[in-house]
């Protein structure tokens, strides 16, 4: 018999008063969020100081509506465009779960420009900034993946497999939300870290925007080795996975980034 360790008995739903539930996962969002902005306001202060802390403050409400609106209609065309082809009502009900972190990023991505222009910021700058919070929220995120039992890893013998309770096939499993969240989440915001206390790092905008993506193209890449592919997407080319080809172009615009800052030296 293969050991598996009981999965914690956690309700996905932290406080519920009337119609009113408030979700780990939801909060998962917020705390990300916010402590992702803190942090952005103290990386903001360090030299050379080229973002203003109050310019962090309010891009606060642009990240929140590029992470919910690219999250939500990344996922709605990478993971399941025929289905909510026809049943568009059903891309309102975010509470039922489904969002894409690549979609997520090319919201943020698409809101960092827009507000880096209308301000007059350094846009690789700020997208320094903004790579270096990103893994908090990444690891907030994963954990709430596992507290939901979704994204589960594949079948496995491993001493710390788990059976999933929202599996029909109750099989012992690799927990590859927390492979996630330590590689994604608490490895890359360390090496982000490290980085951004060097000086000649912070001087060249872009280098830590590329880091992160090649940190998390990487990372994600190496996740998916354990994750369970979506179903109604399965595997793809070669054994690979949906999450490894839309991680992909982020490893390439990495390496751009880094070798043109380097190009420059």
């Amino acid at each position: 018999m293969t050991f598996v360790i009981p999965f914690p008995s956690i309700d996905p739903v932290l406080i519920e008063i009337g119609p009113i539930a408030i979700r780990w996962y939801a909060l998962a969002y917020v705390v990300g969020l916010l402590l992702g902005w803190r942090y952005m306001r103290w990386l903001a202060k360090a030299p050379p100081r080229p973002i203003e802390p109050q310019n962090v403050d309010d891009f606060l409400v642009w990240a929140t509506l590029g992470v919910v609106l690219g999250g939500r209609l990344g996922y709605v065309l990478f993971y399941q465009p025929a289905y909510y082809l026809s049943n568009p009502i059903e891309i309102l009900a975010t509470w039922q779960g489904g969002m894409s972190f690549h979609g997520g990023f090319l919201g943020v991505v698409i809101a960092a420009i827009l507000f880096a222009r209308r301000r007059g910021i350094p846009m690789l700058a700020f997208g320094d900034l903004i790579a270096c919070a990103a893994p908090i929220g990444l690891f907030f995120g994963r954990l709430a993946n596992f507290v939901n039992s979704e994204l589960y890893g594949r079948v496995s013998d491993v001493p710390w497999a788990m059976v999933f309770p929202t599996d029909r096939d109750g099989l012992p499993r690799h927990p590859s939300q927390i492979y996630q969240a330590v590689l994604e989440g608490a490895v890359l915001f360390a090496v982000l870290f490290f980085l951004s206390r060097r000086g000649q790092v912070r001087a060249r905008d872009g280098v830590l925007t590329g880091v992160f993506l090649i940190g998390y193209a990487l990372a994600r890449s190496i996740g998916e080795v354990f994750r369970q592919p979506d179903a109604q997407i399965g595997f793809l080319l070669g054994g690979s996975t949906m999450g490894q080809w839309l991680s992909l172009p982020m490893l390439v615009v990495g390496l751009c980034l880094v070798a043109r800052v380097r190009s420059r030296t």
